[in-house]
């Protein structure tokens, strides 16, 4: 009896061990869906995306702002194409000069994961587009310096009359008398080196003989005594054939080194009248 429960117990001690040698075969064979992780580690349900934006400074084209856009990511690399880098989220770079430029941005996450965005960067001087302007230049403007507006400087002579009859243009138009004594002054943003041209149209009363003059003058002048040595272009005028038919006129100059210069006009011995000034870059 005791020969049959030995045999009974090694009988049982064998099927346990085919049975988990099956198991262990099942297990082996399943689709690797069903395998269980390794201990201590972590899915990474949202891994990284780079991203990123990037638009240059105002007034320094060179310097190139980037931002970043970049999703699920803790940490960042950059590599500007010109040899620097930076591990800054959005850091700025200067470049130092035009080019094209491949920006690459590698973002990571803390369980290793990592993307790229590459991008090219174009750095570009900008065209400035700049028209000069003069204001109200038909003495038209009423208020609140009853058409005077933008044309007075005291220091140079008196305030330019304003007169309705004739005209060249619109409602009223400067009137100097024949005294000699009175002015037109407006200060005009230019920039520098550049060619330009005020045309304008004047008339002159048939006598006595006089002449209108009109200057270009590099920068605000306040003193009369100093209006040679500022003058840019001068041109006299001296057109008396009609009181009431305006003559187109002209002056041309260059800037120089001046980002502003002064439009001055006046007379002598004869009434005049100046209307409708324009200013062109030639």
């Amino acid at each position: 009896m005791k020969s049959l429960n030995i045999s009974l117990t090694r009988f049982s001690q064998t099927l346990m061990i085919v049975g988990l040698v099956a198991i262990i075969s099942l297990f082996s064979s399943c689709d690797k869906r069903f395998e269980l992780p390794i201990p201590g580690t972590v899915l990474d349900e949202t891994p990284p995306t780079a991203d990123f934006s990037f638009a240059p400074t105002d007034g320094n084209y060179l310097e190139i702002n980037f931002s970043n856009l970049s999703a699920s990511a803790t940490d960042y690399e950059w590599d500007f194409g010109d040899g620097a880098s930076s591990s800054d989220a959005s850091p700025s770079h200067t470049y130092a000069g035009e080019g094209s430029y491949t920006v690459t941005l590698t973002a990571s996450d803390k369980l290793g994961q990592t993307s790229t965005s590459t991008q090219t960067v174009e750095v570009v001087e900008p065209i400035v587009t700049f028209t000069p302007e003069i204001y109200n230049p038909g003495f038209d403007i009423e208020d609140p310096d009853s058409y005077r507006e933008g044309w007075r400087n005291g220091d140079l002579g008196g305030v330019i009359q304003i007169t309705s009859s004739p005209i060249h243009d619109g409602v009223k138009a400067a009137k100097l008398p024949s005294g000699g004594d009175r002015i037109g002054y407006q200060l005009i943003t230019v920039q520098e080196n550049k060619d330009y041209t005020i045309s304008f149209y004047y008339t002159m009363k048939t006598s006595p003989v006089g002449t209108v003059e009109v200057y270009v003058l590099g920068g605000h002048v306040t003193d009369p005594a100093n209006i040679a040595g500022a003058t840019i272009s001068h041109v006299t005028l001296n057109d008396q054939s009609s009181a009431s038919d305006y003559v187109p006129a002209s002056i041309s100059f260059n800037s120089g080194s001046n980002t502003e210069v002064a439009l001055y006009f006046t007379n002598t011995n004869t009434e005049s009248r100046l209307d409708t000034f324009t200013i062109v870059e030639d």
